[in-house]
């Protein structure tokens, strides 16, 4: 089987490589999910919670604040009342952007045979039971 470039270069089972954090920020439940709303032009606290179902406003606030520590989402805050605050990808959230776009191609071309998989394998566990 073939393996990426990369594998051999970066190793995030390392706990001490510094790709690790990155990849732990990345990979939660909520941040890609963030990103890819603010990406698409929803930029308001409420709009962003009510596109991405099941989060609470806890976690969107965490998140949300993640994102912008590591840069990869800016927060303009308008000073007004109400309390009006938008939120938009940076230069680094939108190259991110650019490298998950694959995965998520990869996503929507496998799912069928991701779903076969799981059948198959429900199939061969209802058989041993």
């Amino acid at each position: 089987m073939d393996m990426p470039d990369w594998v051999a270069s970066v190793d995030p089972c390392d706990a001490d490589c510094p790709s690790r954090d990155l990849l732990d920020l990345i990979g939660d439940r909520w941040s890609l999910l963030i990103m890819l709303v603010i990406g698409q032009g929803f930029h308001r606290n409420g709009e962003i919670r009510r596109r991405v179902g099941g989060i609470s406003q806890k976690m969107l606030t965490q998140t949300l604040r993640a994102l912008e520590a590591n840069g990869l989402v800016a927060r303009h805050d308008f000073a007004t009342v109400p309390p009006h605050v938008e939120y938009r990808l940076t230069p680094l959230g939108v190259s991110l952007g650019h490298a998950v776009g694959p995965m998520f191609q990869w996503i929507e071309a496998s799912y069928p045979a991701v779903l076969r998989a799981r059948a198959a394998y429900a199939a061969r566990q209802a058989q041993a039971a």
